[in-house]
């Protein structure tokens, strides 16, 4: 996602100095690649469902606003955001400096870090130390499988890598890994689908997921990123992490905690002023 991501970002910063000024109206347009479970996914009715679905909707609610979702491919949805189709995206993006420079974020609505699953009756593993020897499975190609083969010779796991993070997950349930490493969304997805696994350690990234709006729309992103620190302060988003990841959000991450300001703190396009997060006057 995040190499797509880039090549989308490079062909398209040249448009934010002529993109015409576009604001949201009763409806909210939004898309997402809807093939990115638990936060998207299709369901036997032709729908998309998923935690950004319902974050999305509830977003929806808060403003008053009906909200309409697309599904699409990753690399098409910057330059739909950028011609209007969308008034933001819905898609998890992590926000890195490369991407806050050719678009607006809100404040992070969770952290993005790295997760490990193992065996149910596997024991506590608390460090990446406490892998060393062991077998981690990993999807090929992705940013986990970098990580790991970079700190294979430090820490002293064996690496496998697969097709498929189901693959991975495959190889932990048959015996052939110790462990599987992914994004730990995808990771506490895998566990509540299936309780021969677990939850173990997390590596913290100290980055976040956020909604990316295009950089002229400070009105909106504003607007919605008050949205979000309702969702955080009502309880809703620690709801929706129970309902998809099954788990309960511990208080001071990103997911139940407001940020001061609008946007992500630490990247352009962050304004920092006092405003109190509240449910108030939203609509």
């Amino acid at each position: 996602m995040n190499r797509i991501m880039k090549a989308g970002l490079a062909g398209f910063a040249t448009l934010f100095a002529c993109s015409p000024a576009f604001s949201m109206g009763d409806t909210i347009k939004t898309g997402i690649d809807a093939t990115y479970a638990p936060h998207a996914m299709p369901t036997l009715d032709g729908k998309i469902e998923g935690f950004n679905v319902d974050l999305v909707n509830l977003i929806g609610e808060r403003l008053g606003k009906k909200v309409e979702i697309t599904g699409a491919q990753f690399s098409s949805l910057v330059p739909a955001l950028q011609a209007g189709t969308y008034d933001f995206l819905a898609a998890p993006v992590t926000v890195n400096k490369e991407r806050a420079s050719n678009l607006l974020f809100t404040e992070g609505f969770m952290d993005t870090n790295f997760g490990f699953t193992v065996p149910a009756n596997a024991p506590d593993y608390k460090s990446l130390e406490d892998f060393k020897g062991k077998t981690i499975a990993v999807n090929k190609g992705s940013n986990y499988e970098s990580f790991l083969k970079e700190r294979e010779k430090e820490y002293g796991w064996k690496v496998e890598s697969y097709g498929t993070n189901t693959d991975a997950i495959a190889a932990v349930l048959s015996g052939r890994a110790d462990a599987n490493m992914a994004g730990n969304t995808v990771v506490a997805w895998a566990v509540k689908k299936n309780p021969r696994l677990k939850l173990s350690y997390e590596y913290k990234t100290g980055l976040v997921w956020a909604l990316p709006f295009r950089k002229d729309d400070v009105k909106d992103r504003d607007l919605v990123d008050r949205a979000i620190e309702c969702l955080k302060i009502d309880g809703s988003m620690a709801k929706l992490s129970e309902k998809w990841f099954g788990v309960t959000p511990v208080a001071g991450t990103t997911i139940v905690t407001p940020t001061k300001g609008y946007g992500t703190p630490g990247f352009e396009g962050y304004a920092d002023d006092d405003h109190k997060p509240s449910c108030d006057n939203l609509k």
